[in-house]
């Protein structure tokens, strides 16, 4: 999972990418970065590790001069967290230039590889988006949007595409639509980004999204668009409901997240209530709101019982199981005054690997609470997912080797529930059909990949 935004006709377009990455930031915190192109057709890139403060100071900014610009914070899901897999991508070709920005994970990335090279291709990165670079780079059309078109044919798997070429931005999403993509306008300004939040900041309005299998084109005379690939069968990440999203973004054509996770919390409390409990919590920041709706159902007090420390960032999507023990210990803190004596209900989104729900049960037991009722707002995770979540395989989720019952001893809580699979399709916007929920229910839109290690040599996001 990643964070992509661009920007078309404002001249100080790389502050704005820089603002609207900032809207972005839980979607990836491994690196960032921004290409921007001025008016002599010259792009100019900066990538760097860490959270964007670290890697897109002010200085680096007054270098990136241009009205067009793309930017990207990343998430790995497969490939290594090192500068050369940052992104947005800028190489030189016979046309002048490309620069891509990806959302998502491409399924098939090793036999495209494979091809590529055997053509001669060489390769800089691990990135499974560098495949789209050379594919476009290879194809003789004439127009930008024709030459992605052709770079994008035979791609299976997920992607949200930001590209850049000469004065043109296109925008691309695959023919399933699995990861967000919205169009906003600010003035005579187009902007693109994963989510509407990005847009709220940089004071964009929400003009519509971009459609599944569809390239947007922004160039000197204005915004068009194709039907480049034909729309497949609807799957859209129901994970980004769950988790990944933010609460404040309308996501997939208009849902609220918000909403969408109050209803996933009222769905929880009529299909998994705690009789004895006397408090309900969520473990912040994702969980809150199912949480209140939680609350809502069940008539439970909503307390607010765990503390985030929110400068250190999100522990589902560090890259390394040592960060995810790490982040956890200094992430969060329970308030005592709340938890001492009591039955409480802990709301989560879900349960990954399990590392994080046994930490927060030890703070929870520490602080006095006298039961602890595990409550999640999803399925059990149960499958790896290939369109851009890192749960690469089923040795590292606890739901794929566990029972409920194995899990609540092994996390230590006295009961445990989740959300039932029709109960989480049925909550969320325009549900129940039309979601990619694999991980889940192990119904998967593609075949897997042909490589064991689900592309480890290479994802932009």
């Amino acid at each position: 999972m990643c964070g992509i935004f661009g920007v078309h006709g404002a001249p100080d377009a790389a502050e704005l990418v820089h603002l609207g990455l900032y809207s972005l930031q839980h979607r990836g915190q491994e690196s960032a970065g921004i290409v921007a192109v001025d008016q002599n057709g010259t792009a100019q890139a900066h990538r760097g590790m860490g959270l964007i403060s670290e890697a897109l100071t002010s200085g680096v900014l007054e270098q990136l001069r241009g009205d067009l610009a793309i930017g990207h914070t990343r998430y790995s899901t497969a490939g290594s967290s090192t500068i050369e897999n940052a992104q947005p991508v800028l190489v030189r070709f016979r046309g002048g230039y490309i620069a891509l920005a990806h959302n998502g994970n491409i399924v098939n990335a090793t036999e495209l590889r494979r091809d590529l090279e055997a053509q001669g291709s060489i390769f800089n990165s691990t990135m499974d988006s560098e495949v789209l670079v050379h594919r476009m780079a290879r194809s003789q059309a004439e127009r930008p949007e024709d030459r992605l078109t052709d770079a994008l044919r035979g791609v299976e798997g997920a992607y949200s595409l930001l590209v850049a070429t000469g004065d043109t931005l296109m925008a691309a999403r695959d023919p399933r639509g699995w990861r967000p993509l919205a169009i906003g306008t600010l003035g005579d300004t187009f902007v693109f980004a994963s989510e509407t939040c990005a847009l709220d900041i940089v004071g964009a309005t929400h003009l519509r999204d971009v459609q599944p299998g569809e390239i947007v084109i922004v160039d000197r005379q204005g915004l068009r668009s194709v039907q480049a690939l034909e729309p497949l069968e609807s799957r859209r990440c129901v994970f980004e409901y769950v988790y990944f999203a933010r609460p404040d973004s309308r996501i997939f054509g208009g849902g609220s997240v918000d909403r969408a996770r109050r209803a996933l919390g009222r769905a929880l409390g009529r299909e998994q209530p705690a009789p004895t409990a006397d408090l309900v919590f969520g473990v912040p920041d994702s969980a809150n709101a199912a949480a209140l709706g939680y609350a809502e159902e069940t008539g439970l007090p909503l307390e607010l019982a765990l503390i985030r420390n929110h400068y250190v960032g999100r522990t589902f999507i560090q890259p390394s199981q040592q960060g995810r023990n790490h982040k956890v210990k200094v992430k969060y803190n329970a308030v005592r005054e709340v938890l001492e004596g009591k039955s409480v209900v802990m709301i989560d989104d879900s349960i990954v690997r399990g590392t994080t729900t046994r930490g927060l049960v030890h703070l929870v037991r520490a602080a006095g609470a006298r039961e602890v009722h595990m409550r999640i707002a999803s399925p059990p995770v149960t499958g790896p997912c290939y369109y851009g979540i890192d749960t690469p395989s089923r040795e590292e989720l606890i739901a794929a080797n566990l029972s409920v019952e194995e899990i609540a001893r092994h996390i230590g809580v006295d009961s445990l529930g989740y959300l039932s699979l029709e109960g989480m399709l049925a909550a969320v916007p325009d549900g129940p059909h039309g979601f990619c929920h694999a991980c889940f229910s192990g119904d998967y839109p593609t075949a897997p990949p042909t490589d064991p290690d689900k592309l480890r040599f290479g994802c932009g996001c």
